[in-house]
């Protein structure tokens, strides 16, 4: 069975958060941190070249397969800050009918801004996921 291609690194965070050249997407990649690290308890890794992730969430699908990864995470790309919400996010449509100005994939959330987002929402949002996930 193939693993996955993105695994945690020992690559330093804060180096890869400074790096972030606009500084829009720095300051807004600053403060998911800092709220992701508080609310999930866990301090952020590198996970590939791009995402910061943060807890450990082991996975088993009924297929067999089975892998690491974070609990909750982001990436600052070029088009949107993409935050990594595990679960489908079909699961939290009632929370993020309050959430702002997003769109969305089966697991990411993509934000051009924070500003176009209601931080007490999207705390609420990323504390749920984590706790849908304990209970798996």
């Amino acid at each position: 069975m193939a693993e996955n291609k993105t695994k945690a690194t020992a690559k330093s965070v804060p180096d890869f958060l400074n790096s972030i050249e606009d500084p829009v997407r720095k300051k807004d990649c600053l403060t998911i941190s800092a709220m992701m690290e508080e609310l999930s308890g866990s301090k952020p890794k590198m996970w590939g070249d791009s995402i910061v992730g943060f807890g450990n969430y082991h996975y088993k699908y009924a297929s067999g397969r089975e892998g690491d990864w974070f609990q909750v995470g982001f990436s600052p790309r070029k088009q949107a800050l993409t935050l990594y919400i595990m679960g489908y996010l079909e699961f939290y449509q009632e929370i993020l009918d309050k959430l702002g100005k997003y769109k969305h994939g089966k697991g990411c959330l993509y934000i051009k801004n924070l500003d176009d987002v209601d931080l007490d929402v999207l705390k609420k949002l990323i504390v749920t996921s984590i706790d849908r996930l304990k209970m798996h």
